[in-house]
């Protein structure tokens, strides 16, 4: 039925009723008058009738879908047909000096309940319809039957198409425990869901508490996920609550989820301080966390965002993503250049002149970078040297290194070349105007290399998934916190820190691999798990600060200042004059040495 349809057989039903509402509220009064023929009625006839159209097409009782009818659409009903009656009784007043009281309380009456009764109807028969329809068969619980909970039930039952039927509730709240909510049972204690699943035969689950703290969201999806159900969270409740996204957009549980990490939050004003309206440039910008730092930088309207890559392919993709997304103000600038050339790199900042420069371009591959000693060399610190030195050069402001955990005590090139690397930053630092900083952080969940993307692979291929080792543990943190982190951690700099973000607690490598193919619907026996055992360079444990390097207190929420020491410039210059002439073993061990402040070239070093 079209619309205009629709609004024409709504008013005309409006009219009968209004006309059968008035006309039996004064029969019943005045069973023996003539109410064809009574002045005072056929004034109060046109009156109400004129008055209802105006005030249902004001509070929308023609526009509205009544098939979805709940309370709002019933408060709407009221407020029209008590203003519909009260315009009568004023009329009334003033035409005749009398209000017939009693007949117009029951023509209010009258017009409430069939007003009401022609527009639920239609819900009621859509209700009949979805009851019968058999789509709906996966038996799904619904943990949490506070406000967002009976919404996805309500949305549920009303779409079979999603093919969800919800069988249960599970809720803390013992008022609850015991009651219906449409029809649906509510069972107590979210400790109890394990045995819940079993003995409802449960399907899927669905998490309906967007309000739960992150640690305690965490703590709920393992106890879900360990029942091997398939289990999905909703949507924001404020989405739901507007219709921008329904329950056939909720989310599966990512690995994500089970860190239990709490949301960033961010000094909003100092970062736009240092950003909004300048020229930023993002070193390795195709790379996880450079365009994710160039997701987040985007948001504050910088003049001008300069996308530095050494890979097309991942420059164009992030370039065409920002360019779809990124308001008219910023102008997108992608540039294809290696960090190791350093005429290139001159030429760049001094063209642009950027007011912040995060240098994310590096090698971060340990195996791949024992292997090939030389090129995490040129990259991690000939490059960040080509980069870091353009900065002091052209008088950049602020410079942003992002580092990483394996430059502590390392063992291994990757890890020994980042440490150098910070190590470049802060001698800079001692006699540059540009404000140099480091910012030191663990192994981000979804980083191309990462072990996530690796385990998904092996799961999807009927397993089984490799780990290198049973006890190795792994710090861990999204992609969107540790570039947010990054962001901040620069408007902190003064000049020479190394920040280390906060990043919670060690993760086993092993329960990642668990977690992970319960995730994908699988057991540990359909997919299994090898050990390979640990590879070169690997360490079973990384850490965030040596022994040497005293932890500040926080000076921002998650980020801390470690007391990381460089060496002098003497040495440096000395090594670095001297590291092109090395073969693959000198190469290492002079830098793992220098990283750990042990040996220079065969020399002992006093500890700073």
């Amino acid at each position: 039925m079209s619309v205009k349809k629709r609004t024409t057989y709504l008013v005309f039903v409006d009219s009968l009723i209004v006309l059968f509402s008035l006309y039996i509220g004064y029969y019943m009064l005045h069973p023996t008058m003539n109410i064809f023929m009574s002045k005072t009625l056929l004034l109060s006839v046109a009156t109400i009738q004129i008055a209802h159209h105006f005030f249902a097409w004001h509070y929308g009782l023609y526009r509205k879908a009544w098939a979805y009818a709940s309370i709002g659409e019933l408060k709407s009903i009221f407020k029209a047909v008590t203003l519909t009656i009260a315009v009568v009784a004023v009329v009334q007043l003033v035409v005749v000096q009398n209000i017939y009281i009693r007949a117009l309380v029951l023509t209010w009456m009258l017009h409430i309940l069939l007003i009401g009764g022609s527009r639920l109807s239609w819900r009621l028969m859509r209700d009949t319809v979805n009851h019968h329809n058999g789509n709906a068969t996966t038996r799904t619980m619904i943990v949490g039957a506070g406000e967002a909970g009976t919404m996805v039930a309500r949305q549920l039952l009303n779409n079979p198409e999603s093919g969800m039927k919800p069988v249960l509730f599970v809720d803390d709240d013992q008022t609850k425990c015991g009651l219906e909510i449409f029809g649906i049972k509510v069972s107590s204690g979210v400790n109890n869901i394990p045995a819940l699943v079993g003995a409802n035969n449960v399907e899927k689950i669905v998490i309906a508490i967007p309000s739960l703290p992150k640690q305690e969201m965490a703590d709920l999806s393992k106890l879900c996920i360990e029942t091997g159900v398939k289990t999905q969270t909703i949507p924001r409740i404020e989405d739901l609550m507007t219709g921008k996204i329904s329950v056939n957009d909720m989310q599966d549980v990512q690995i994500e989820d089970l860190l239990g990490r709490d949301e960033v939050q961010l000094d909003l004003k100092a970062i736009a301080d240092k950003l909004t309206n300048k020229t930023i440039l993002v070193t390795g910008a195709g790379g996880s966390i450079g365009s994710e730092i160039c997701r987040q930088v985007s948001v504050f309207r910088p003049k001008r965002l300069i996308l530095l890559g050494h890979g097309e392919s991942s420059i164009y993709t992030i370039d065409m993503e920002l360019r779809q997304k990124v308001s008219k103000e910023t102008e997108i600038i992608p540039i294809i250049a290696d960090v190791k050339d350093r005429n290139r790199i001159y030429d760049i900042v001094s063209e642009y002149k950027p007011d912040v420069m995060y240098h994310a371009a590096a090698h971060k591959h340990v195996p791949l970078m024992e292997a090939n000693p030389m090129e995490a060399v040129k990259n991690n610190i000939f490059g960040t040297k080509n980069v870091a030195e353009a900065a002091d050069v052209f008088g950049v402001p602020y410079f942003v290194l992002v580092s990483t955990d394996k430059a502590v005590n390392p063992p291994n090139v990757m890890g020994a070349t980042k440490r150098f690397a910070e190590m470049i930053v802060q001698n800079l630092a001692k006699k540059s105007e540009t404000k140099f900083a480091a910012v030191r952080f663990g192994n981000v969940l979804g980083s191309r290399g990462s072990v996530v993307p690796l385990f998904k692979e092996q799961i999807a291929k009927g397993g089984p998934i490799t780990v290198t080792d049973p006890e190795m543990t792994r710090y861990f943190m999204t992609i969107p916190e540790a570039s947010r982190l990054v962001i901040q951690a620069g408007t902190l700099a003064a000049g020479g820190e190394v920040f280390v973000l906060d990043m919670g607690e060690p993760v086993k490598i092993v329960d990642l691999a668990k977690n992970l193919i319960k995730l994908s619907g699988f057991s540990e026996e359909e997919i299994g798990i090898e050990y390979s055992g640990i590879r070169p360079g690997e360490k079973l444990f990384e850490e965030l600060l040596n022994e040497n390097e005293r932890q500040s207190e926080h000076v921002f929420p998650k980020i801390f200042v470690g007391k990381a020491e460089p060496i002098t410039n003497t040495e440096m210059n000395y090594v670095l004059e001297k590291l092109p002439e090395m073969d693959n073993v000198e190469v290492k061990d002079t830098l793992v040495g220098l990283a750990n402040r042990k040996v220079v070239l065969g020399k002992n070093v006093t500890t700073a």
